[in-house]
Parts: structure tokens; C-alpha cells; sequence
């Protein structure tokens, strides 16, 4: 795996993901552009394993993904106090920092983000890219 692709997965990662919360919440954190720019390079090296199945990358993406988020959390909301959200309301929360609810939606967000890095593995010409499941020969 090359430097440039992990740079560009970096990239797609803060970039969507800061769409994705501007889109939702209607604003977004910087440490939050980072988290995702992080999260979509994980996920990257974790998609780029042959025998990666969706339902396997979705189940790793979202735990590690909530473990991110209960970590970035800590820090930006209990010890920094920057208030960047707050789950304390939602149904089976933890310290405010996660839920279950965000959790399933993470599971659901790794499927497109699956998808996103079999791409950037296509246009990288990595070889041993596994091809999305719809361009499959039948």
C-alpha cells in the first residue's frame, strides 16, 4: 500500500465526512474532519484485504469506529470541554460520547465507504483490489 493512497483516503475520508455532518447538523468540528479523514484510512487498509467480505468490513468499521468516536469524545468533550456533541439523550448512551443508535448508523455509513475504497484501490491500479460486488461477472 502506498503513501499516496492512504494520503488520498485521508482526504475522501475528511472531506465526506465533513459533507456528511454540514449536510446533517448543519455545521462541523475540525476534529471531527480529522477523525473521518482517519476513519477512511483504516477502513482503507482493512478493504484492501482479498478476503474482506462487506459484512465482515462493517463489523470491524463499526466497532472501531465507535471505539474513535468514544475516544475522540473523551477528549474533545469531557476534557477539553469544546461541546462538539452530546448523546447524553439518546437511548443507551455512554458518557454521552456513544450510543447504539449512532453505532448501527456507522455499520450502515461503512457499506458506501466499503464501496469508496475498492475504488480508490481501482484507481490506484492496485492489482490485488477486490472488485465491487455489481461489477462481478454473473
Amino acid at each position: 500500500m502506498k503513501l499516496s493512497q492512504l494520503l488520498f483516503s485521508f482526504l475522501m475520508g475528511y472531506f465526506c465526512y465533513s459533507l456528511i455532518e454540514i449536510v446533517m447538523r448543519g455545521y462541523t468540528h475540525w476534529t471531527m474532519s480529522l477523525t473521518g479523514g482517519t476513519v477512511l484510512t483504516i477502513l482503507y487498509a482493512i478493504n484492501s484485504r482479498r478476503t474482506m467480505t462487506l459484512i465482515r468490513s462493517c463489523i470491524i468499521g463499526t466497532v472501531m469506529i465507535t471505539a474513535i468516536e468514544l475516544t475522540v469524545g473523551i477528549f474533545d468533550n469531557v476534557i477539553m470541554h469544546w461541546n462538539v456533541w452530546d448523546y447524553s439523550d439518546m437511548p443507551f448512551n455512554f458518557l454521552g460520547q456513544i450510543c447504539i443508535p449512532f453505532s448501527l448508523f456507522w455499520f450502515i455509513l461503512c457499506i458506501p465507504a466499503n464501496r469508496l475504497c475498492k475504488r480508490i484501490s481501482r484507481q490506484f491500479g492496485n492489482k490485488k483490489a477486490v472488485p465491487i460486488a455489481s461489477e462481478q461477472p454473473m
